[in-house]
């Protein structure tokens, strides 16, 4: 059997991607990982050619917030990985989510204090996260234009910048239709 590729994974990636919605195309499309399967592979991919451990415990954590399709709540996550090996203890579940945010496989979203995978676990981001707040989906918006913006309006005033959170607060398309907004 022949040894799958990085532009093989990224091809397989854009092959199992639901379609996107309506909107501006996306900026990295042959990164992105969308379905939660070939989201998890990404990451065991981007892990081995980092030379990082994703372990059990970890990969668990990681495909249960793919699998969300949604941001999840620690202890939400918690629940749905009780009765896998290791996973009952809150550090345990804890420490593997700092092991996926160091390394860019999922978002925090600091506002409603939850969890999101991020769609593109092959490259480092910081990009705007529209987040409902009726219904709590989240969406990563692909304008690094925003962060690159903050990021000079930071560094004009002599300020450097360590990490970004670019969190937008309302109502999504669905959920403002309902409420007439």
């Amino acid at each position: 059997m022949a040894k799958s590729t990085p532009a093989a994974e990224r091809c397989a990636l854009r092959a199992a991607a639901p379609p996107r919605p309506p909107g501006p195309p996306c900026a990295h499309p042959e990164l992105h990982a969308h379905e939660p399967g070939a989201f998890v592979r990404a990451v065991e991919q981007a892990c081995r050619e980092r030379g990082l451990n994703l372990t059990p415990i970890r990969a668990e954590a990681l495909k249960q917030i793919a699998e969300a399709g949604k941001p999840i709540k620690a202890y939400d996550l918690l629940e749905r990985m009780r009765g896998g090996p290791g996973a009952s203890a809150p550090p345990t579940v804890y420490r593997a989510l700092d092991f996926l945010l160091a390394h860019g496989f999922i978002h925090r979203l600091v506002s409603i204090n939850a969890f999101l995978a991020c769609h593109l676990p092959l490259a480092g981001h910081v990009v705007p996260i529209l987040i409902c707040q009726a219904c709590e989906n989240a969406q990563e918006l692909e304008d690094e234009s925003v962060a690159a913006s903050l990021d000079a309006l930071a560094r004009a005033q002599r300020f450097v910048p360590v990490s970004a959170y670019l969190e937008v607060q309302g109502l999504c398309a669905r959920c403002a239709a309902k409420d007439g907004a």
